[in-house]
C-alpha cells in the first residue's frame, strides 16, 4: 500500500522550490499548480541563469512543450547542475516523435542527464523507447490507450535504459520503476479538453518527488493519482455554464482544497 496521505503531507511540509524550464503556453498553470499543492514554483530558461537557479531550487522539470534552440542549451545546463547537487529531475517530452528537433533534443536529454521520473503519453514514450515518431502531433493516440500490456513493455524499456520511473498516462495511466507497477484509473475525460493538464501533472510530480525524494516510486503514483482524483472533483462542481477554462480552474482550486482523507479514499489503482 502507498502512504497517499504522508506524501502529500510531505509536500505541504516541506514546501519545495521547483525549477521549471517549461511550456509558455501553461507556465503560469504549472505555477499555479504547484502553488496549490502547497510547494513554489520558479519559471526561468535563459542559459545564462538556470544553474545557479536549479542551485537554489529543490528539483528541476524540464518540458519540451514550446522548444526552440535558444532554450535548449539551458535544459542540458540545468540537468546537469541539478544531477551534480542530486537534486531530483522529471522530464516531460512533449511531442517526441513529431519533429526532429523534439526527438533528438529528447533522446539527448535522456542520454545525457539523470532523471528521477519521466512523465509522456503513451506516443511520446514509445518515441523514447523504441525511437518511433508519433502520429498525432503532441497528442497521445487513443487507439494505444487500450493496451496497457504494450504500454507497461516501454515504459519497463524506458525505465530499464534511464533509471526513471515512467509515467505513461492516458485513460489508464501505468506507473513502472523497472520493479514495481502501478496502474492508476482516476481521471476524467475531459482534462483532454485542458490544454497543459500533462504540463501541471508533470510540474506536480516535480513537487512529490522533491519532497519524498527517497520513495520516488510512490511519489509519483501519489502525483499521478492526485492530479486524475481532482480531474473528477473538478467536474462535479461543474454548472450548465461551465466549460474548459472553469474546468481548469477547478482543478487547480481541487488540488489547493485536497485532503489527506480524500486522497486516501478516492485512489483507484493497483499494484
Amino acid at each position: 500500500m502507498i502512504e497517499f496521505a504522508r506524501l502529500l503531507g510531505n509536500v505541504r511540509e516541506k514546501k519545495p522550490l521547483i525549477h521549471n524550464i517549461t511550456n509558455y503556453v501553461t507556465i503560469n498553470d504549472c505555477a499555479n499548480i504547484l502553488l496549490a499543492c502547497g510547494a513554489s514554483p520558479i519559471m526561468t530558461d535563459d542559459p545564462d541563469e538556470v544553474e545557479e537557479i536549479t542551485g537554489i531550487s529543490d528539483a528541476l522539470v524540464i518540458n519540451l512543450g514550446t522548444l526552440h534552440q535558444y532554450t535548449v542549451p539551458g535544459m542540458f545546463r540545468a540537468g546537469k547542475r541539478a544531477n551534480a547537487l542530486g537534486h531530483p529531475v522529471v522530464l516531460d517530452p512533449v511531442g517526441a516523435g513529431a519533429s526532429k528537433l523534439r526527438t533528438e533534443t529528447a533522446l539527448r536529454l535522456v542520454d545525457e542527464v539523470r532523471f528521477a521520473a519521466i512523465r509522456g503519453n503513451i506516443s511520446e514514450i514509445r518515441a523514447l523507447s523504441q525511437g518511433e515518431a508519433a502520429e498525432h502531433g503532441v497528442d497521445a493516440d487513443e487507439a494505444d490507450g487500450s493496451d496497457l500490456s504494450a504500454a507497461l513493455g516501454m515504459a519497463k524499456a524506458l525505465s530499464a535504459k534511464t533509471g526513471a520511473v515512467v509515467a505513461v498516462t492516458g485513460t489508464v495511466d501505468v506507473i513502472t520503476d523497472g520493479i514495481h507497477d502501478c496502474l492508476v484509473k482516476n481521471g476524467h475525460p475531459m482534462l483532454r479538453k485542458v490544454t497543459g493538464a500533462g504540463c501541471m501533472l508533470s510540474a506536480l510530480t516535480g513537487a512529490f518527488v522533491a519532497a519524498n525524494p527517497d520513495e520516488p516510486f510512490e511519489a509519483v503514483c501519489a502525483a499521478v493519482i492526485s492530479m486524475g482524483l481532482c480531474g473528477e472533483l473538478a467536474h462535479r462542481r461543474l454548472g450548465s455554464l461551465d466549460g474548459n477554462a472553469g474546468y481548469r480552474n477547478y482543478i487547480i482550486d481541487a488540488v489547493f482544497n485536497l485532503t489527506a482523507q480524500q486522497l486516501e479514499d478516492g485512489a483507484r489503482y493497483e499494484l
